[in-house]
């Protein structure tokens, strides 16, 4: 992980938080865990105590081959608190 923020976030009727993390994937296994990641993301079924994932999703990326591998993978995703 190389950064993680956190905002309150409110409506009308819901309260949480909206997270932005960015995800490093380095060397060539590591790349391919990351497509497999970002391909998932906005369909995963999150199981956190408390906490409903209203939305997940990836909102950068930025992929570079040379001279190593690497995956670097924004996602922004909102927490909602679970009633």
């Amino acid at each position: 992980m190389l950064s993680h923020t956190e905002k309150a976030w409110a409506s009308i009727t819901f309260a949480g938080t909206r997270h932005s993390v960015s995800l490093l994937f380095a060397g060539e296994e590591a790349v391919e865990a990351g497509e497999v990641f970002i391909a998932a993301l906005p369909d995963h079924e999150f199981a956190i105590a408390g906490q409903l994932v209203a939305d997940a999703g990836v909102s950068e990326v930025d992929h570079r081959i040379l001279p190593d591998p690497r995956l670097v993978v924004h996602c922004e995703l909102l927490l909602l608190e679970d009633a």
